[in-house]
């Protein structure tokens, strides 16, 4: 089973679309559907680690 894609990737695929004309808009903060402060939190826990120079 693959792994589903994160809360950052959908809304960067989302913003993608939108520049590239497909009339969609972004969903305002607290209106249904939108993503909470929670699950930016949880998303915040599994983000990856920015990987130092070497």
């Amino acid at each position: 089973m693959a792994a589903k894609r994160g809360l950052y990737a959908n809304i960067h695929a989302k913003r993608k679309r939108i520049a590239a004309g497909s009339k969609e808009k972004m969903r305002k903060p607290g209106s249904k559907g939108a993503p909470t402060a929670a699950n930016f939190r949880r998303s915040a826990l599994t983000a990856k680690k920015p990987r130092g120079k070497k």
